[in-house]
């Protein structure tokens, strides 16, 4: 089943890294966040990605046209181009990668519809290029397969950034450090769509995913939410991106759910 990741934004909050890079090629420990949400597909078996680029995008495709040579050992000699041997392989073996450049300037739902023409079969997944999480995409498909629905998100309750506080007047009545957000799920990516999404999406800069398909199809009764009580977390600023490498260099990055 196709994976499709939306990689074209600027990432402008993250401006200290993005100026130089797209945001899917930020780095949690010494791989980019794109690299750790297709790791999470693959391990569920799921190794055909669709990547929509847009800005910077020629430094993803850079990435993963050199991805073995740069990450294992190799012997070539010089003015044979066609000497070059691998001495090691690397796990990601086998992953089927179709980079396509969807424009600079396109909004999600017009990224989506321009690679519809790689999309194979009935169902594919969908997630943007900045979310990491401890979820499982096997339940998260049969789910959606069960409802029967043109489409599921993943809702998740994150953990709030900050310490809330209960106030009356000007005395704290209670503190809790880094609760969770409320009782209300947000929009967590890591969707499963069924074909016939295309048909509310348009070939055209200005076509939003979220506030223009994804607002109908919930008016219509079409949209389903997997709720992910586990672990989720954005890269969307630099106290983001410093907390993910925080916790992968502690080895507490539960969405490692890889060998």
């Amino acid at each position: 089943m196709n994976v499709v990741i939306f990689c074209g934004g600027i990432g402008a909050r993250l401006k200290e890294e993005t100026e130089f890079k797209p945001k899917p090629m930020v780095k949690i420990g010494n791989r980019p966040i794109i690299w750790h949400i297709m790791k999470t597909y693959a391990h569920y078996g799921h190794t055909d990605f669709i990547l929509c680029l847009g800005y910077k995008g020629e430094q993803i495709k850079e990435y993963f046209y050199n991805y073995e040579l740069m990450s294992g050992d190799f012997t070539l000699k010089l003015g044979d181009r066609d000497s070059l041997n691998f001495n090691s392989h690397v796990p990601e073996r086998g992953w089927n990668i179709t980079l396509a450049d969807t424009g600079d300037d396109a909004l999600k739902g017009a990224r989506l519809k321009r690679v519809e023409k790689y999309v194979a079969g009935d169902t594919f997944m969908v997630t943007y290029g900045d979310g990491v999480a401890n979820i499982n995409i096997n339940e998260l498909l049969s789910f959606h397969k069960a409802h029967g629905k043109l489409a599921t998100v993943t809702g998740v309750n994150p953990l709030s950034r900050f310490g809330e506080l209960h106030v009356k007047g000007q005395q704290v009545i209670s503190f809790f450090e880094k609760p969770e957000a409320s009782n209300n799920w947000i929009n967590g990516g890591f969707f499963v769509f069924n074909r016939a999404i295309f048909d509310c999406l348009e070939d055209r800069d200005d076509c939003d995913l979220e506030y223009a398909c994804l607002e109908r199809i919930a008016a219509d009764g079409q949209l389903m939410v997997y709720k992910n009580d586990r672990f989720w977390a954005c890269m969307d600023t630099i106290r983001d991106m410093e907390y993910l490498n925080k916790l992968w260099a502690e080895n507490k990055a539960e969405w490692k759910v890889w060998g």
